[in-house]
């Protein structure tokens, strides 16, 4: 079993719960691990991210739990990067790359907020194509590692977060698959892990994690890599779902890497 969660947010951006209680949560269901990964600032859009001010009181926080916990709980300082963020300082100890909008004219476009924003754009830019919004995202996620020098590739197909309650797209056209593969095969050259991300499935948007089985089949025949992330916003989601993603990164023969810095061996299980 995977004994750790790295992808995580907290009430410093968009989170229910304090970093501290986070912790609390972690240690009660058997963690070994805890990543925090809160979102970097977007100065265009600040309803979601850590404000200026408040991502330094975050890394304030975290490293005072690292310490407070030390022996309990082994604790990591991250943050989840957006392609149009703010620039990270540095000081982390590792970024997950993810990529929340498209940049058309002069907006920015969120990806995961609903189908109608998406049609939107569509029908503002793209004569109501729904497939040129989504070969947008994939040409910006194409470069997400060159961009944010990332660890972990997060929510790589977010587009279709919302498919399930309303299919505005067929992600089985050869358009939508021509654009993934083309990023993919980016992003593989980089020898960078994506992450397989239930976040959508503990917030009740999807039955399965990102990515779709397709890709991952996809990521494993091009000898691609991933970890297992919650996306959790809460502290009762958790490794959510992980033991399914465990079977399914079985069924598919991909392998995991985590960030060395984890000290997780790539079976998944704690380095001795």
């Amino acid at each position: 079993m995977i004994c750790g969660d790295f992808h995580t947010h907290t009430c410093f951006c968009d989170g229910k719960n304090t970093p501290e209680e986070m912790v609390s949560a972690a240690i009660a269901a058997g963690m070994t691990k805890l990543g925090f990964s809160g979102h970097s600032h977007t100065p265009f859009d600040e309803s979601y991210c850590m404000s200026v001010t408040g991502t330094e009181e975050y890394k304030k926080e975290v490293r005072r739990l690292q310490e407070a916990y030390r022996g309990q709980l082994e604790i990591f300082l991250g943050v989840e990067q957006d392609y149009y963020g703010d620039a990270p300082s540095g000081d982390y100890d590792y970024v997950i790359g993810s990529v929340h909008y498209i940049h058309l004219g002069d907006e920015y476009i969120p990806v995961d907020e609903g189908n109608e924003k998406l049609k939107r754009a569509a029908d503002a830019y793209f004569g109501g194509d729904i497939l040129c919004v989504c070969e947008a995202y994939y040409q910006t996620v194409a470069d997400i590692v060159n961009k944010t020098d990332c660890d972990i590739i997060g929510h790589f197909d977010l587009p279709t977060k919302y498919l399930e309650k309303e299919q505005i797209f067929d992600p089985s056209s050869p358009r939508y698959k021509k654009a993934w593969q083309a990023a993919a095969d980016k992003l593989l050259q980089a020898k960078v892990p994506f992450e397989i991300n239930t976040g959508a499935m503990a917030r009740g948007c999807r039955s399965t994690p990102y990515p779709a089985p397709e890709i991952l089949s996809y990521l494993a025949s091009h000898g691609g890599t991933v970890v297992l992330s919650g996306d959790s916003h809460s502290a009762k989601t958790l490794r959510y779902a992980f033991d399914r993603c465990e079977k399914l990164v079985a069924s598919t023969g991909l392998t995991y890497r985590y960030p060395k810095k984890f000290g997780i061996t790539p079976e998944g299980s704690p380095s001795p």
